[in-house]
């Protein structure tokens, strides 16, 4: 491919430098904020250092239940005052937990958003978790977890994920265990509250029609005075070393007709300097068109699964590199072999040049689509932000993605998947 074929990007019309307002507020929020003036809603975005890896052992879940229940009630208004607020104005604030934040997004008309940065930071600073409430949030973890445990799918990959992240914090599910959901207290998701929500690293992001002066006022008014000296810091999650091994479990739940597969290892961090060869090369295995290599091999010519792919997750530490299949129990060996050999030929033999051109104009053409809407702008920026990617990476992107070679990816390839040392996790009927 030339390098004429990827001038499907106006650069300039991309978010950058230009166009970007990052700032410290005075409590140290890192904010940033970029106009669209062609637009009559506004969407905000963020998150707090407060995710599940700060969840001890014996109550894991407790992050995630407490994003559940900041919006049940705060010092001054109950959760129906909350959501007829939010729903008059036709606006709409969600919270909800990751691995290593706790994070935000809204939407509103432009002329509402000082109403809902005023919500945004109410149920931030002030929640009182009723604790009527907070029963009712417990009896539907308790319910989602129930069903999780007859999920062929979600069981799969909560076993593949302990075994791939044995002794690590990524280990452990967001939303815990029955025991430990049922061990959690009021006075405990107040006492996470107090100890991670704060404005300690915490990032805020605004797109929507208006001057950068107007809006930098609004957060400081309603975040700016945001202080909690219990803050805890944010913590570093330790590197993860490949198995030595291949590891195959199964995972038996009776009276199903399925058998859900999960193969990989350790994948890149979202900072590796190989990530996007990884990330282009992963399309090509199990993503582009009918998912890939993986779909055409295992799904497709083989006729051994309902569905096949592969899957490249990359976060602040270790990801995971994946195949995914779901398959009838009878055939879960014959498409683990398959799947394998598939590895095996992606760590062997470069991609071929139309796969890498086929991949490359893909993402290059998405990356338009993804920032059509405010939310979209707003969720890109807080990417480069979490991430450090700086302002100018939207601006470079189209460079990077052109710069991947072929060799690049099997050097990628070859960094992460081993076929002789893989992860094997499976739930279904028993073998």
């Amino acid at each position: 491919m030339t390098k004429q074929d990827f001038s499907t990007l106006k650069i300039n019309s991309l978010p950058g430098p230009d166009d970007i307002t990052r700032i410290k507020l005075k409590n140290g929020i890192t904010f940033l904020f970029r106009p669209n003036m062609n637009s009559m809603a506004t969407s905000i975005g963020g998150y707090v250092q407060a995710g599940s890896i700060y969840d001890p052992q014996d109550k894991l879940g407790l992050a995630d239940f407490t994003t559940s229940t900041l919006m049940r009630g705060t010092r001054t208004q109950s959760f129906q005052k909350i959501f007829d607020s939010l729903e008059s104005i036709g606006a709409s604030l969600g919270i909800g937990c990751g691995a290593h934040t706790a994070g935000f997004g809204g939407k509103s008309l432009a002329e509402d958003l000082p109403t809902l940065l005023k919500m945004l930071a109410d149920v931030l600073m002030n929640p009182i978790f009723p604790e009527q409430d907070v029963e009712r949030v417990r009896s539907q973890l308790l319910t989602g977890l129930d069903l999780r445990a007859q999920d062929t799918n979600d069981m799969a990959m909560l076993e593949f994920e302990k075994l791939l992240y044995k002794d690590h914090p990524y280990q452990n599910p967001s939303d815990g265990y029955i025991e430990t959901i049922k061990a959690i207290r009021v006075k405990d998701l107040a006492a996470f509250h107090k100890k991670h929500f704060g404005p300690k690293d915490m990032t805020l992001v605004v797109v929507g029609p208006f001057e950068p002066e107007s809006v930098i006022s609004l957060a400081e008014e309603y975040l700016g005075s945001w202080l909690n000296e219990d803050q805890a810091d944010a913590v570093q999650v330790p590197d993860m070393p490949h198995p030595e091994t291949s590891i195959q479990k199964h995972h038996v739940i009776d009276e199903k007709s399925q058998t859900d597969l999960v193969v990989g290892t350790i994948g890149p961090s979202r900072n590796w300097e190989g990530y996007y060869s990884a990330l282009l090369g992963n399309s090509v295995l199990g993503q582009f068109g009918m998912m890939g290599r993986i779909g055409e091999s295992v799904r497709k010519e083989a006729g051994l699964a309902y569905y096949a792919y592969s899957a490249l997750s990359a976060s602040i530490g270790p990801g995971q590199w994946m195949v995914s299949a779901g398959v009838a129990p009878e055939n879960l060996d014959k498409a683990l072999d398959l799947i394998k050999t598939e590895l095996r030929k992606f760590v062997d033999q470069p991609v071929s040049n139309e796969e890498l051109r086929d991949v490359q104009s893909n993402y290059v053409g998405k990356l338009p689509l993804s920032l059509e809407s405010n939310a979209g702008v707003a969720s890109a920026l807080l990417t480069m932000e979490q991430h450090q990617l700086g302002l100018e990476y939207l601006q470079n992107y189209e460079k990077m993605i052109q710069e991947i070679t072929p060799e690049s990816i099997l050097e990628a390839a070859r960094a992460y998947l081993d076929p002789d040392r893989l992860v094997i996790s499976s739930a279904g009927p028993k073998p």
